[in-house]
């Protein structure tokens, strides 16, 4: 895979959230095969409960088929399993760089890799643009089952706005709702249940993506 440009995340873009909790049942391999089917951009391993060897095997065929789709595959909070299964990139919440700071993950990663970063209000995104990272998710924007409070989308251009990063908005993100933080501005999406947990996961990634599309061709004219 070539890798994107350092410190550059696609515009327009749509991430998932792997996560066998949220897949009606299916394992994570069949999601991601069907979503990228549908298109999506950007794939990150999001499974806290699978005991390590399992998380490896699972990681490095995720990585493979990534690779030869060229989706952008970013490991979970974990920069020596982003090593082991030779992912893009990790992505940490605010939490984790208290445990494994940006400086000692930089070092190991390299100047190559993606490290992206959570943040869930204007302070975190302000602070974030000291950090050594390529881009930050802002969220959650609406009500989700994986977060027990939402920020809504008032801040939302502010965030935007204040941030040198590309930002990706998550949080409870559907059909219904994506474009309105689209005419907010927003460039690039994540979402989880909403792809996962569809009954025709490559058909719901290709609507998403349909929404982002329009939005990016309109910019362009």
């Amino acid at each position: 895979m070539v890798l994107l440009e350092v410190q550059k995340i696609p515009t327009y873009s749509l991430y998932l959230v792997t996560s066998h909790e949220y897949s009606a049942g299916r394992n994570t391999l069949e999601v991601a095969e069907a979503a990228i089917g549908g298109g999506i951009d950007i794939l990150q391993l999001r499974e806290k409960t699978l005991p390590r060897p399992e998380l490896v095997s699972l990681g490095k065929k995720l990585s493979t088929l990534c690779k030869k789709s060229n989706i952008v595959f970013i490991a979970n909070d974990d920069p020596e399993l982003t090593v082991e299964i030779d992912a893009d990139g990790v992505h940490f919440g605010q939490e984790d760089i208290k445990k494994y700071p940006i400086e000692k993950a930089r070092a190991l990663l390299g100047k190559d890799k993606l490290i992206g970063l959570s943040t869930h209000s204007l302070k975190e995104v302000e602070e974030a643009n000291s950090l050594d990272i390529n881009y930050i998710a802002f969220g959650p924007l609406f009500e989700t089952k994986t977060k027990n409070y939402f920020l809504g989308t008032k801040d939302l251009n502010q965030a935007l706005a204040r941030s040198k990063f590309p930002v990706i908005c998550i949080g409870g993100i559907n059909l219904e709702n994506i474009g309105q933080l689209l005419k907010l501005g927003a460039t690039n999406i994540a979402v989880i249940r909403e792809i996962t947990q569809s009954r025709d996961i490559t058909e719901k990634t290709r609507q998403l993506k349909t929404k982002l599309l329009e939005y990016k061709n309109a910019s362009n004219r």
